[in-house]
């Protein structure tokens, strides 16, 4: 099993951004956390909203903390918005429940997550599914837990 390192979460991010550019997608913000949750690396691009640290990070935080895709989460708090309240309380605030936010498996377990904000969630959310898969790694948008 691979350890999610900086050199590889600089990776992504460059290739998420040069997506988002070339797709001409609204200005990303991407932040990538290891399987504990702490922030790896974070790039803000030119153009983009301060709150976007906080946003990116929520997914990326959110998805890796609850062992789901922040798609899964944002479909479970139509369902239980409650119980996605209380998770986002406990979380400190840092659960964020709309697309964007996909958890990075490699054999099977997670080493972190990327969460992607800037332009829709469907974009920001194929952004990272691209740029994981591109890397050798799989992208799990949904979850088992």
């Amino acid at each position: 099993m691979m350890i999610l390192d900086l050199e590889t979460a600089r990776r992504l991010i460059h290739m998420i951004a040069k997506a988002g550019v070339e797709a001409g997608l609204k200005p990303l913000s991407i932040c990538v956390v290891d399987a504990g949750g702490h922030t790896i690396a974070f790039e803000r691009a030119d153009g983009a909203s301060p709150m976007r640290y906080r946003i990116a990070h929520g997914k990326a935080h959110g998805a890796v903390m609850m062992g789901l895709g922040s798609r899964a989460l944002a479909e479970r708090a139509s369902r239980e918005p409650h119980f996605i309240q209380s998770m986002n309380a406990l979380a400190g605030g840092a659960l964020v429940p709309v697309p964007g936010g996909v958890l990075i498996r490699s054999e099977g377990a997670i080493i972190g997550a990327i969460g992607v904000t800037g332009d829709s969630s469907d974009n920001d959310e194929a952004c990272a599914v691209a740029a994981i898969t591109a890397a050798g790694l799989e992208a799990d948008t949904g979850g088992t837990a």
